[in-house]
């Protein structure tokens, strides 16, 4: 696999989101949870941490029990009047990303509207392809493998021709059973099963790539 599609997930993966991102959202998704469920803040923040681990993302638990309308609920939790001032830019990401061999695609369960902020910001969004957000996969978020298909689908790959990027296990043990190569970013020490390649940042992969399109399994 000399030309591989490179699929990138976008928090955690491309940018550090947990300092100030992810704080903001879970707010403002047990906000929106408090609204318009008549909940306690407290009932309202289990409840999104509830859905959040049956299901890998708390939009599909809300549009499966209580029939969400997606599109509302995103637009209402990804509000970032200071974005600039949150997103933690590396200004080696450009590099990385231009060194690697073959197209690379975003594929992230945020709404398009956001991503693209990120995206921007980060200043990489000229380096991708594509940008599949959860719009796309028809609310279907990872890990269901819907989104993992459109991809496919959409750029007349295999799986076996994809590279899957991703901070997540969970998306990435789906990934795997398709039959994509699989990139974990993480500073955990195990290597699961599902894994190809760990690496602690994503700054790292270059370094990586023969690793990963010759399918040796490798904790960097």
């Amino acid at each position: 696999m000399n030309s591989p599609l490179w699929i990138f997930d976008l928090d955690n993966t491309l940018h550090n989101a947990t300092p100030h991102i992810f704080p903001h959202i879970n707010r403002s998704m047990t906000a929106y949870l408090q609204e318009h469920l008549q909940l306690s803040e407290v009932e309202a923040n289990a409840l999104r941490m509830d859905y959040w681990q049956r299901y890998g993302a708390t939009l599909s638990g809300l549009m499966r029990h209580h029939g969400t309308d997606p599109a509302h609920f995103l637009w209402h939790t990804h509000q970032f009047p200071e974005l600039e001032r949150m997103v933690l830019r590396q200004s080696r990401l450009r590099h990385v990303l231009r060194a690697l061999p073959g197209k690379k695609v975003v594929f992230s369960n945020a709404p398009r509207h956001y991503a693209l902020d990120v995206l921007n910001l980060l200043k990489i969004n000229n380096l991708f392809d594509d940008l599949i957000a959860v719009e796309q996969t028809r609310y279907r978020p990872k890990p269901d493998f819907a989104g993992f298909r459109h991809v496919m689908r959409r750029h007349r790959v295999r799986a076996a021709e994809c590279v899957m990027v991703e901070d997540s296990l969970e998306n990435l043990q789906a990934a795997k059973r398709l039959g994509m190569r699989t990139v974990w970013i993480s500073e955990q020490s195990r290597m699961p099963e599902c894994v190809d390649v760990k690496l602690r940042s994503v700054l790292q992969l270059p370094g990586a790539v023969h690793r990963v399109l010759n399918n040796s399994k490798e904790n960097a």
